[in-house]
């Protein structure tokens, strides 16, 4: 049997990894800017997530929802500690997808509606309801094509208004990442979420902060739409939640009411995923990461925009994407294959920088001069 060849693969083996660095095969060592689509958050191999698991898979290494499983207990309430979502309420899955196509389908149960917003540029997923809501025909198969999700331009307050006066009553979501990943790292305002929030309150909508890439204290705060001031009454996460581990979740605020059977999965919340997701939060919390990505992020940002061949440098903490000019579209490879690190990209030429928020300055200098010789080439 093959592999199911869907992946543009680099030529790389890696065979080690601790903290911010990876080695392949042939010993080479690279500094990680990407960690896998921002999923390393506390750098790789980190000593007490190896531990927590190891010590988790000595006892007890999955279970099914059927039975009472404290850790759950317990990554509820440092989640929400670490937050400061500490009256919500926590569902675990295992996807970013997943946690979206809950959010969504909680979000009709809750109003009884079908209709849902997202915007251009958007990234929600690959299943049925979170595809159809992500800007790209191209993976979109026409199983999961509906006329319930309307797209609108990201950051255009008026034509959000104007769904809502034309829409209002039958819309039951609206979806938004607080930073654009694969749209090319684009934040959305804060006067822009402010809306969302004002405008599902008038219309009893659901307001769902997709913070599956930008949340987890990539931004320096823990969801990057807190930047704006205002609660989301759903957060969807993964990614960096398990720091390599399969998690995801959505914190769902106090006015949505469970009952038995209303979501449900058959390996979310298990007990080395949660294992796995507390060590996680143990070392945000102890290490004062989401300060440390603010303060690094900051300063990448502030000397990427020195550089005169960048025409724009977005984003916000360790969430990065730097905008080249078409001729230096080599940029991102030349750093992989002759610099050795990995970044990751967003088209047109944007190179996105997703590190683990412990990087340090030192491995933020390491980048800039390697991306100095790079543009310059």
């Amino acid at each position: 049997m093959n592999l199911y060849d869907v992946y543009p693969l680099n030529d790389i083996e890696i065979t080690k990894a601790a903290g911010s660095n990876v080695w392949d095969a042939n010993g080479q060592q690279y500094l990680d800017l990407y960690g896998g689509h921002a999923v390393i958050s506390i750098g790789h191999t980190n000593p007490h997530y190896v531990q927590r698991l190891t010590e988790q898979l000595n006892k007890v290494g999955f279970y099914s929802n059927s039975i009472k499983i404290p850790l759950q207990v317990q990554l509820a309430e440092k989640l929400g500690q670490v937050s400061g979502k500490t009256d919500y309420q926590l569902f675990l899955c295992n996807s970013g997808a997943e946690a979206n196509e809950n959010a969504l389908k909680l979000a009709s149960f809750y109003n009884g509606r079908k209709k849902v917003i997202a915007f251009k540029g958007a990234f929600h997923g690959r299943t049925s309801l979170a595809v159809a809501a992500t800007d790209n025909p191209k993976i979109v198969a026409p199983v999961n094509e509906t006329d319930h999700i309307t797209f609108l331009p990201f950051n255009d307050e008026q034509a959000l208004a104007d769904e809502f006066a034309k829409h209002g009553k039958e819309i039951a979501a609206v979806i938004i990442e607080g930073i654009q990943g694969v749209g090319g790292i684009k934040e959305a305002s804060k006067s822009f979420l402010q809306k969302i929030r004002s405008l599902c309150d008038e219309y009893n909508a659901v307001y769902i902060a997709d913070s599956v890439q930008c949340g987890y204290g990539r931004t320096g705060l823990f969801y990057s739409h807190d930047w704006a001031g205002v609660n989301a009454d759903i957060y969807t996460m993964a990614k960096g939640m398990g720091n390599g581990f399969p998690i995801a979740g959505i914190s769902i605020a106090p006015k949505f009411k469970p009952w038995h059977g209303q979501l449900g999965t058959t390996f979310g919340g298990n007990h080395l995923a949660c294992a796995a997701a507390l060590a996680v939060l143990e070392v945000i919390e102890k290490d004062n990461l989401m300060k440390n990505a603010a303060e690094v992020g900051a300063y990448l940002i502030e000397e990427l925009k020195k550089f005169e061949q960048v025409k724009e440098v977005r984003g916000r903490g360790l969430m990065i994407g730097i905008e080249l000019r078409e001729e230096l579209a080599h940029v991102k490879k030349d750093l992989l294959f002759k610099h050795f690190i990995f970044t990751g990209e967003a088209k047109p030429n944007v190179i996105r920088l997703l590190p683990a928020l412990n990087l340090t300055k030192d491995n933020a200098d390491e980048f800039l001069v390697a991306f100095e010789k790079a543009i310059k080439a």
